[in-house]
């Protein structure tokens, strides 16, 4: 098996969400398709292609929960155990099969773990 099957978002933490998303929406040309500001301290924007595919997600969070420059890479599994298994078996640290990724009740399971240079990656299960 394969644990990952394509590409579903990239996470990028950023420092100043009104020039990220100006960069990124209004210089690359992305459509911004959610932009929730939970608080002062905790903003999150998606952006998508124009041919679809994967999406970006911008992070802002002033509290220091996530420093700019951290990016986090979310790939899709078919099968989230069994990628479990076959990453634990390749003698990597990954967490315990979480669920609602996108929120309470989303039901959305994934596994968390790192990079070598401490970048975020998650698997997420479609």
């Amino acid at each position: 098996m394969q644990a990952v099957d394509k590409l579903l978002m990239l996470g990028i933490a950023v420092s100043d969400m009104p020039k990220s998303k100006e960069f990124y929406a209004d210089k690359l040309g992305l459509e911004i398709t959610q932009d929730y500001r939970q608080d002062d301290d905790h903003w999150y924007a998606s952006l998508a292609f124009p041919e679809g595919g994967a999406t970006i997600n911008l992070t802002f969070t002033r509290n220091g929960e996530i420093e700019p420059g951290n990016i986090g890479v979310y790939f899709a599994t078919s099968d989230i155990t069994a990628a479990h298994e076959e990453l634990t078996e390749k003698g990597l640290e990954v967490s315990e099969v979480q669920d609602d990724l996108y929120g309470p009740g989303s039901g959305v399971k994934f596994i968390n773990l790192e990079d070598p240079d401490g970048n975020q990656v998650l698997l997420v299960q479609e």
